[in-house]
């Protein structure tokens, strides 16, 4: 049966998986730090803001979801080790849009899987976690933009694949970068918020500022 993003969320709630643990504690804090943004700073009670939120938390759900089919350490979710992470880039090989690419992940990034797997099974991660907490929003939001053209030109000739999915991922994913979802009931807008009460704003505020 087909899902949507409504039902997988729940679904994750109920598997009794530890990812699903870690994913209910995400969506707790997610919900505790809107909360706080609500009832500390009135600017951020708007429609937008509100907005903003659900489309990065649903956008960070996604992502999450991804990488529960590449699960460390065998990088797959079935019990024999097939299929996963390894088979997606084998497809790869097959359908990218250019020789290069496909050349690239043949000679080099297969016969060294388990270097690579490890990058984006937490780049998948990361992305999720930042985007869920809006932390470093932006950061997370330039990562998953990258992570979209790689699926979109890697898979790009599959005849299984509707490249305008992928295509439409990356559309979501600038204008996240753009957005600054975190400042709308995230922990970037309340970094901001203190930010904005001390007097030194320093290298590692303006990093801040830069990455939410």
């Amino acid at each position: 049966m087909r899902t949507n993003p409504i039902s997988d969320a729940l679904l994750f709630l109920t598997q009794g998986e530890w990812t699903s643990y870690v994913f209910a504690l995400l969506v707790l804090a997610s919900v505790v730090i809107a909360a706080v943004n609500l009832w500390r700073d009135p600017t951020q009670r708007s429609v937008l803001h509100l907005w903003n939120w659900l489309v990065r938390f649903f956008i960070g759900g996604l992502w999450w979801q991804q990488s529960l089919w590449k699960l460390p350490p065998t990088y797959t979710d079935n019990p024999d080790g097939s299929g996963g992470l390894r088979y997606w880039m084998g497809e790869m090989v097959k359908w990218a849009s250019t020789g290069l690419q496909r050349h690239f992940v043949k000679e080099v990034v297969l016969p060294h899987f388990y270097f690579f797997a490890p990058q984006v099974y937490f780049s998948e991660v990361l992305i999720a976690v930042t985007l869920i907490l809006g932390l470093f929003s932006r950061l997370g939001a330039f990562l998953g933009a990258l992570m979209a053209i790689n699926l979109w030109l890697g898979l790009y000739r599959s005849p299984a694949e509707w490249p305008w999915t992928y295509f439409f991922l990356i559309i979501v994913q600038i204008m996240l970068l753009i957005q600054r979802p975190g400042r709308s009931l995230g922990l970037d807008a309340i970094l901001l918020r203190r930010e904005q009460q001390l007097a030194d704003h320093g290298l590692w505020w303006r990093l801040v500022r830069a990455l939410s």
